[in-house]
């Protein structure tokens, strides 16, 4: 009997220790590919897929072309079941394509209307709030955050700022730096759901600063969910609820909202993909596993469309959506209490940066990058053209440039007919 109570305990210590480790399995399996997943459920990409656009200013036809070919031919390249991109030109979308699969089992075709997680550029979104807020003076971008939440669950975030959150100089951590320990292993599960960004502030309230805020900079989506909390105590309501009242409403983003577990084609949501890492012949993709991001939805927890991204770019342009100072102000890379800019050059919500495209030349744009759990995004905004683009895949790549790169030929392409654009 008491070898059978034994051998009880013994089952019953290691199921736990399983059940405890499991989801630590599943995050460096599914997202470092430091452990090996199941054989089955791996499917190949096939060569030929469907393609399709819309075109709302028929001049913009050669642009129009020369782009659906261009992510066709980077859909392949890249190795992804769908890829999907918009254009707003001078306040207005003036075109949208897609290419691929939102469904590679079932083999639907994505739309123009598909929705992709966007990772990080919710980061944007979030920035985009807080601008607003600040130019109404609902929130001072340099007082303590504590005039905005009630009760700060950890002290030392009273020296923090909204500027400081926004531009990742707050101290506070991004995932792996997060020693709330209970909180790092929820960020490895990703099986729990936050109503409010207030009661997500959990994953990391433990959490020590890195360094006394404004010192210097470290990129974290946590400092990102702290801004939702305090953007929502700002307004006294929820913070999808600011969301919906500052940024997606006014800038018409009807197809934005939180990332649900999966893909969903009933509601017009691609399945989101892992690659095995291989390419050509040899790539093989499997439906990403079930995963809750709404403890990162600030930072990174929304799903959206290209078209819906560029819409808040043609806003963002709009003078009576966000003031000509209000956009100088966010677009500017913040510097530290040393009076060195931040290492990244990040602004408020926004990288803004100069790039060179062939044959246009050195083009400005504000833009904003987003990795997820099988799915990429880019959005960029360049004010000296009045034009912005958005690109979203359904699976991560090696390098995000790899992906995000097929932007700068979209722009190109759009650019070089910037005289049939009908601007102001």
């Amino acid at each position: 009997m008491k070898n059978k109570k034994f051998v009880l305990g013994i089952f019953a210590l290691l199921s736990c220790i399983g059940y405890l480790l499991w989801p630590v399995y599943q995050f460096y399996a599914w997202s470092l590919d430091s452990l090996p997943l199941s054989p089955f459920g791996w499917q190949a990409l096939a060569t030929e897929a469907p393609s399709t656009q819309k075109l709302y200013q028929k001049e913009l036809q050669l642009a129009a072309d020369q782009s659906l070919k261009a992510i066709e031919k980077h859909r392949q390249k890249i190795g992804s079941p769908a890829i999907s991109a918009a254009v707003s030109a001078c306040g207005k979308l003036v075109w949208a394509g897609a290419s691929g699969w939102a469904d590679l089992e079932e083999q639907i075709p994505v739309t123009t209307e598909t929705r992709f997680r966007i990772g990080s550029t919710s980061k944007a979104l979030t920035g985009t709030a807080l601008a607003r807020l600040a130019q109404k003076g609902s929130v001072d971008l340099d007082s303590s955050i504590s005039n905005y939440l009630e009760a700060l669950p950890n002290p030392e975030w009273a020296e923090i700022t909204p500027r400081q959150l926004a531009s990742h100089m707050s101290g506070l951590p991004h995932y792996k730096k997060n020693s709330d320990w209970l909180g790092l292993y929820k960020t490895l599960a990703l099986d729990t759901h936050y109503d409010s960004m207030h009661q997500a502030l959990e994953i990391f309230d433990n959490s020590e600063l890195l360094f006394q805020p404004g010192t210097n900079f470290n990129y974290s989506t946590l400092g990102t969910v702290l801004l939702g909390a305090v953007l929502a105590g700002s307004e006294q309501k929820s913070y999808l609820n600011v969301m919906e009242d500052e940024v997606f409403i006014p800038a018409g983003m009807k197809n934005t909202e939180v990332s649900p577990l999966n893909g969903n084609m009933e509601r017009n949501i691609a399945r989101f993909y892992k690659s095995n890492g291989l390419s050509g012949d040899e790539l093989r993709l499997r439906e990403w596993r079930p995963v809750d991001l709404s403890h990162r939805l600030p930072g990174g927890g929304f799903i959206s469309t290209p078209t819906d991204l560029v819409k808040l770019g043609a806003h963002y342009l709009d003078d009576n959506f966000l003031a000509v100072e209000t956009r100088e102000v966010f677009w500017s890379p913040q510097k530290l209490a040393n009076g060195e800019v931040n290492k990244q050059h990040y602004a408020l919500g926004w990288r803004y940066r100069e790039q060179e495209i062939p044959s246009v030349g050195i083009v400005r744009h504000a833009n904003h990058g987003g990795v997820s759990r099988g799915s990429q995004s880019w959005l960029m905004i360049m004010p000296d053209h009045n034009l912005s683009v958005a690109v979203n895949i359904n699976r991560k790549t090696k390098a995000f440039w790899d992906f995000g790169r097929i932007s700068m030929d979209i722009a190109e392409a759009f650019i070089r007919q910037q005289g049939k654009l009908r601007c102001k």
